[in-house]
């Protein structure tokens, strides 16, 4: 069974921090880029970031760049998402996911629509 669990989501306030995890079952993810994407009520899913399998390349919408930090850990099967500095128009559930295509592992320019495996996802509500 192919599984992803994440977590760290909650309440913070605008230009606070949380640090999203997402960690794998069933499969390890040291083969495949991955791809943090984000929904929130009304809005088109939306690629957040993407790391390559050995975490040589990194690739940040324009959204969040400069205020989010994509990380992996091949070791302990995770992969965590730091945001900081908040906003309002960050408020969504986040969801981690494999890179799918003809690359499962570079962050081709695809990335941002070209994902599966995701779980469940964890709600980040941003609001004072």
């Amino acid at each position: 069974q192919v599984q992803f669990v994440e977590s760290g989501g909650g309440l913070v306030q605008p230009g606070g921090s949380l640090r999203l995890s997402c960690a794998a079952s069933g499969f390890t993810l040291d083969r495949y880029a991955i791809v943090w994407f984000r929904q929130a009520p009304g809005k088109e899913r939306e690629g957040v970031s993407c790391i390559s399998s050995s975490a040589a390349y990194t690739v940040y919408a324009d959204s969040v760049k400069g205020r989010f930090t994509i990380s992996r850990d091949n070791a302990k099967n995770t992969v965590a998402l730091q945001m900081n500095s908040l906003k309002p128009e960050d408020t969504a559930v986040y969801y981690c996911a494999t890179k799918a295509g003809l690359s499962l592992a570079s962050c081709t320019n695809n990335w941002y629509r070209a994902y599966n495996n995701w779980g469940q996802g964890t709600q980040v509500t941003v609001s004072s």
